[in-house]
């Protein structure tokens, strides 16, 4: 199954304002430094354009200092490419992205949302996902290059569901 794309305003408002840093669906312009933020972050790019509409980016003045990415494959979601700059790490930042991506997709009407990681399955477990086993992925999600070898078979696979 294909990744569904189009429009993804869930709200009146698509921008959330923190004093200078912004937080907000990325556009076209983005994902350059999308790009450059996840290499920074020594996190795969395969795959992401195409995606980067599901993207949520943070800005701080015209700086990217984090963002997160979606796959959605029709009621799935697979949450990735999470990433925040060095010099914003351990703000709240990537709590808060994680939670903006999370209301937008629920919006939607996404309630099962899965992820991969090698490093941050602490964080993601204080966010509620669960540890699951990787042969009980949706075959939905074998449409993703992070199911394809963009993400080591060693990730740990994680879950969370809301109903």
């Amino acid at each position: 199954m294909r990744p569904i794309y189009g429009d993804w305003s869930w709200r009146s408002s698509d921008n959330v304002r923190f004093d200078h840093l912004t937080i907000r669906r990325a556009s076209e312009g983005d994902i350059d430094d999308v790009i450059d933020l996840l290499k920074r972050s020594d996190l795969p790019v395969a795959g992401i354009t195409g995606h980067h509409l599901r993207y949520v980016v943070a800005r701080e003045d015209e700086h990217l200092v984090g963002c997160v990415g979606a796959e959605v494959y029709g009621e799935v979601a697979l949450i990735r490419s999470l990433a925040v700059a060095e010099d914003r790490q351990g703000s709240g930042l990537g709590r808060r992205l994680v939670q903006e991506i999370l209301d937008r997709l629920r919006f939607r009407g996404i309630r099962e949302f899965y992820l991969l990681t090698t490093t941050a399955e602490e964080f993601f477990r204080a966010r509620g996902f669960e540890t699951v086993p990787r042969s009980i992925l949706p075959d939905a999600l074998q449409a993703s290059e992070e199911l394809r070898g963009a993400c080591p078979d060693t990730a740990t696979s994680m879950r969370l569901i809301f109903s």
